[in-house]
C-alpha cells in the first residue's frame, strides 16, 4: 500500500511539472503569435540553430562543451530578441551577436571593457552594446550596425574631429574629404 501511494505523489509531482511546462511552452508560443513576420522567423531560425546543436551532438559530433555554449548562446539570442521586440513593438531586429568573456578577441582585436559599457553606447563603430545576457553563462549582446549607420557615425566622428582642431573643408574638396578619412583593418589570413 505504501508503494502505491509513493507512486501516485511521484505521478502527481511529475504531472504538476509537466503541466507548468506546457502552461509556460503555450505562453512562449502565444507571445510568439504576437510578434511580427521577421522576428517570428528569427526566433525560427534559432530553433532551427539548435535543432542543428542537438543533432551534431546526438551524433557525437561535438564535445559537451561546445554543446553548452552554443545552446545558451542561442538561449541568449532568444531572449534578447524578445525583449527588443517587446520594448521597441516594432517588427524589426538587427543583426545581433553573442559572445562570451573569453570569445571577445573573435569580434574585436582589442576587446573594450563591457564591465564599463552602457546599454545603447556604440562600440567601435560597428556595434551597438545591447546588454549582458545570462543564460547558463554570461553572453554580451551586440547589435551590428547596418553600413549607414556606421558611415553616419563615422561622418560625425570626422566633424566633431574637424571642429576640435578648428579646420573645416569647403568647396570641391568637402565632398571628398569623407572618401579620404575611411580606414581598413588588415585582413587576417589563417595558414591552412
Amino acid at each position: 500500500m505504501s508503494k502505491f501511494r509513493v507512486f501516485r505523489s511521484s505521478l502527481l509531482g511529475a504531472s504538476i511539472i509537466l503541466s507548468a511546462g506546457f502552461h509556460a511552452f503555450g505562453q512562449t508560443v502565444k507571445e510568439e503569435h504576437q510578434l511580427g513576420p521577421v522576428v517570428r522567423a528569427y526566433l525560427g531560425y534559432l530553433r532551427n540553430e539548435q535543432e542543428v546543436v542537438d543533432d551534431r551532438v546526438s551524433r557525437h559530433e561535438v564535445s559537451p562543451t561546445y554543446y553548452r555554449r552554443n545552446s545558451n548562446r542561442i538561449r541568449a539570442l532568444r531572449q534578447m530578441a524578445m525583449q527588443i521586440a517587446r520594448e521597441t513593438q516594432n517588427d524589426y531586429l538587427p543583426e545581433l551577436e553573442a559572445v562570451a568573456v573569453d570569445e571577445l578577441g573573435l569580434l574585436f582585436e582589442r576587446p573594450p571593457r563591457f564591465q564599463t559599457l552602457k546599454a545603447g553606447e556604440v562600440v567601435q563603430t560597428n556595434f551597438r552594446y545591447l546588454g549582458l545576457v545570462r543564460a547558463g553563462e554570461v553572453f554580451y549582446v551586440l547589435a551590428r550596425l547596418d553600413p549607414y549607420e556606421q558611415s553616419e557615425l563615422m561622418e560625425k566622428t570626422n566633424h566633431s574631429t574637424e571642429n576640435a582642431a578648428g579646420t573645416s573643408v569647403s568647396g570641391p574638396a568637402a565632398s571628398a574629404a569623407p572618401a579620404n578619412r575611411i580606414t581598413t583593418r588588415a585582413r587576417r589570413v589563417s595558414n591552412p
